[in-house]
This record gives structure tokens, C-alpha cells and sequence, in this order.
């Protein structure tokens, strides 16, 4: 761990220059941001607190995820310039009451990053990532005493999916985890078996214990697949989306409309779309390969 000599050094030096060399450009969003929100300003803008800006600070987050899914750059690009204009609004909400202030935000960050990076601003010797990981792990607790607990950080305002998977990739730096994938895939067919049960006694609340064991074991197949379970379940709705749409369009096709058709003839229209689509990838695949 670095020395506190050396640390405070370090944090001095970097939160200075983070406060006195900001970009012109970010210094012009704020000006904009206090104008719309001063006297003369935008009634939407001067109107806004902390909590009804929360719904459009998720929702641009999420945004962002979608965009650098899509690598689309551009789009993704304005995302995050939205997203950041979010975090300036609700920087300026706080410097309006005399709380803090967007300076004040740069400068907590700059300093987190630098206490936490004792590997590149001090003498720790933590050098690949499970190591910095457990590191990082371990200055969080000490800088967050009121629970020693080792999930205690851990936040309970992230998606059900998110949380379970960062859940267990922490429990996972600690040694809590499976060794081998077929004792996960086991796991998974034990829950599903239990869930079975579930349905069978028809109790309620045993059913839905047992659904999210089932969701939890299946989410931590994901991660020792080396994928996230929240954007393989993105991609799988995506999926889902994309053929029921052409399942109406089939429809409008025949001159018929959804909730007028019965699941069999549902059912072939769908098996048509999945066969076609299945057949369109594997020529891709082949394609590719050639």
C-alpha cells in the first residue's frame, strides 16, 4: 500500500490540476447549464430537482449502454455528451443550494482514482487485474467503515441481472466460487428441478423463491462463459423483438391481425421466421469462412 505522505502528495498535485485545467469546453456546458437555470433562464430547466432528473438519468445511461453495443460512434458519442450534460444539471441543483458544486465532484473522483491506484501513483506492487481487482476491494471497505461487510457496497439500485453477476464476480476474487463449469451447469439443473417442484406443490411463494435461484444460477453460468448475463439476455429480447415483428408483417400479409389468429397457425408463422433465420446465419457463417 502506498505511503500517506506519498498519497496525499499525489492527490494534492492531481485534484489541482483537475480543478484549474478543465477543458473550455466543459467550462462553457456548465456556463449554459447555470444560464438555463438562472433568473431569464428555461422554465423547464429552472424547474428541475434531483428527483425528477433521476427517471432521465437512468434512462441515458442505459443509452449509452445501447449505443456502445451498436458501436455506432456517432450515436454513441451524444449519449455520453447527454448523459454528461445530466451530471452537470445536477451538479449545478446542488451549487444552487450551496451544497457542493461540479468542481467539487471532479475533484472527489480524481482523488477516488488516485487513492485506488496505489499500483500507479504509489509503491503497491499489484500488477495484474484479479490483483488490482481485490486491491480496489479492500481500499473501498476501509473508506467505507459503517458496514465491514464485503457486499456491503454493493448497490442495490442496479438491475436484478447486473447486481446478481457483480454478486458473485466479487464473491468469485475472494475464492467463493465453482471451479469447474459442469458443477455451475449442475447447479442450473438442480434449481430447474426445484422449480419444478415449486409448480407442482403451487406455492406461491416457494415458486418464486425458486425462480430467482433458478435466474441466479443461470446468471452465474453466464459469467464463467465469460459473458454478461445482462446484454445476453439484451441481445436474446433483440432477438425475440425482431421475429415478432415479423410474425406481423406475416399477418398483415394474410389479411389478418395479432389476437385474431390461434397459437397453431402462430406457431408455424414462427417456426417459418426461426427456420429462415437460422438458414440466413449458418450461409453467413459460410460466407464468412470461405
Amino acid at each position: 500500500m502506498v505511503e500517506r505522505s506519498a498519497m496525499a502528495e499525489s492527490l494534492s498535485n492531481l485534484s489541482s490540476a483537475a480543478l484549474n485545467s478543465q477543458p473550455s469546453t466543459f467550462n462553457k456546458l456548465c456556463k449554459i447549464v447555470a444560464k438555463l437555470r438562472g433568473p431569464g433562464g428555461c422554465p423547464w430547466d429552472r424547474e428541475q430537482t434531483h428527483e425528477s432528473l433521476l427517471p432521465a438519468t437512468i434512462e441515458e445511461a442505459y443509452e449509452v449502454a445501447e449505443a456502445a453495443r451498436a458501436k455506432n460512434e456517432a450515436h454513441f458519442r451524444e449519449e455520453l455528451g447527454d448523459l454528461l450534460l445530466l451530471v452537470v444539471m445536477h451538479a449545478e441543483i446542488a451549487r444552487e443550494a450551496g451544497r457542493f458544486d461540479i468542481d467539487n465532484v471532479v475533484a472527489d473522483v480524481t482523488e477516488k482514482l488516485v487513492r485506488r491506484h496505489p499500483h500507479v501513483f504509489g509503491k503497491s506492487d499489484a500488477r495484474d487485474s484479479g490483483a488490482v481487482l481485490r486491491q480496489w476491494e479492500a481500499i473501498k471497505r476501509e473508506e467505507k467503515r459503517s458496514d465491514s461487510h464485503y457486499l456491503a457496497s454493493l448497490p442495490r439500485a442496479l438491475p436484478a441481472l447486473m447486481r446478481a453477476q457483480k454478486a458473485q464476480s466479487k464473491a468469485a476474487r475472494v475464492n467463493f466460487d465453482w471451479t469447474e463449469l459442469r458443477d455451475v451447469l449442475a447447479k442450473v439443473e438442480e434449481e430447474l428441478g426445484e422449480t419444478k417442484s415449486a409448480i407442482a406443490s403451487q406455492d406461491r411463494q416457494s415458486l418464486e423463491d425458486e425462480i430467482g435461484d433458478l435466474l441466479f444460477a443461470i446468471v452465474n453460468l453466464a459469467r464463467k462463459c465469460k459473458l454478461e448475463a445482462e446484454s445476453a439476455l439484451q441481445t436474446a429480447t433483440d432477438k425475440f423483438v425482431a421475429r415478432f415483428n415479423r410474425l406481423e408483417d406475416e399477418l398483415r400479409a394474410r389479411g389478418k391481425r395479432l389476437g385474431d389468429v390461434d397459437l397453431a397457425e402462430l406457431d408455424e408463422i414462427w417456426n417459418a421466421i426461426k427456420k429462415m433465420t437460422n438458414d440466413r446465419m449458418t450461409k453467413d457463417e459460410r460466407s464468412s469462412n470461405d
